[in-house]
């Protein structure tokens, strides 16, 4: 009998990146018919719990040397960092097997991000599988997996809109008023989604639109829960943020909102509905930042300049 290799993979941040390792843990396990166990933060744990492919979830809580000791028990043929940082490094290090580790081509993206110099054109998926070619695992082409049957209390059988308004940081976010403009003559029922702080959005959209037709979920639903109402609705809106990454698991049109991070960073909505559409300001064909952090042009960001008009014809385009 064949001895079943067992693999590592390590991912410890953020959302939308862990989403995102789906599909190389969909083909080690497929290709190499592997025992797949994952290696993350605790509370991104969840994520991944109901995906039937990995055999443990691990979750890093701050203490390392326990979780080393846990892990060397496995015996594992094989380590996939897709975090590549000084923790995953030591992890490494530590389990003493043979490792195959994301490169972050950092000049690369310097080179984007100070001269607007697009060097690596490719999805973040598709380098994740540079990582295992060695391995000879390719890509199946299959796109996100994410599974999200916890219904909330709300009628996901009618035809609404999922809008997430949320984002990490301020510049990546559109304004309330951008919002409630751009919905002022959407006769679709419209649900947000978001965390507890963004309720300072929605609530101001709700006080700037006094619509009847918005159905405000921030703070109220788990990630699984709001998968749920992205899996059954008819069109998506989303910042840069994990849960259009959630949403691109989906065969749901997505329009996303780019202002300092662009696409060309690699993390745009992954094999999504080919009506997906793509609304970037228009101030700069070169990323601000990274992450979204700071805007060279405008304090509070530079996708405050996407009009609601435009946001308005996206949406009609597809909903018509």
């Amino acid at each position: 009998m064949v001895k079943r290799l067992k693999i590592l993979v390590i991912r410890f941040s953020s959302i939308g990146d862990i989403v995102l390792t789906t599909p190389v843990i969909r083909c080690l396990y497929e290709q190499l018919n592997a025992d797949i166990d994952f290696l993350t933060k605790e509370c991104f744990k969840s994520l991944l719990h109901k995906n039937f492919r990995i055999n443990e979830i691990y979750g890093f809580n701050g203490d390392l040397k326990p979780l080393i000791a846990e892990l060397k028990l496995n015996k594992y043929d094989y380590i996939v960092d897709l975090q590549t940082s000084i923790r995953s490094f030591k992890i490494r290090s530590e389990l003493g097997v043979k490792s195959f580790t994301y490169s972050k081509n950092r000049f690369k993206r310097i080179m984007l991000l100070k001269f607007g110099i697009h060097a690596q054109k490719n999805h973040v998926v598709d380098r994740y599988f540079e990582v295992i070619k060695e391995l000879k695992v390719i890509n199946d082409q299959k796109g996100i997996d994410f599974v999200s049957q916890k219904k909330p209390n709300f009628n996901s059988k009618q035809n609404y809109i999922s809008w997430v308004i949320g984002g990490t940081y301020e510049p990546k976010r559109l304004s309330p008023k951008q919002i409630s403009d751009a919905i002022s003559s959407i006769k679709l029922p419209i649900v947000f989604l978001g965390s507890e702080a963004d309720k300072n959005i929605s609530s101001e959209v709700l006080r700037l639109s006094n619509s009847n037709n918005i159905f405000d979920f921030c703070g109220k639903t788990s990630i699984e829960e709001s998968a749920f109402l992205i899996r059954k609705s008819i069109l998506v809106l989303s910042n840069d943020t994990g849960m259009m990454h959630i949403a691109s698991a989906y065969d749901v049109p997505i329009i996303s909102f780019w202002g300092c991070t662009k696409p060309s960073l690699g993390f745009y909505p992954y094999k999504a509905n080919k009506k997906s559409v793509e609304l970037i300001s228009n101030l700069s064909k070169k990323p601000c930042s990274k992450h979204g952090k700071k805007c060279n042009f405008r304090k509070d960001g530079c996708i405050k300049e996407i009009s609601s008009d435009s946001i308005y014809r996206a949406i009609k385009s597809i909903i018509k």
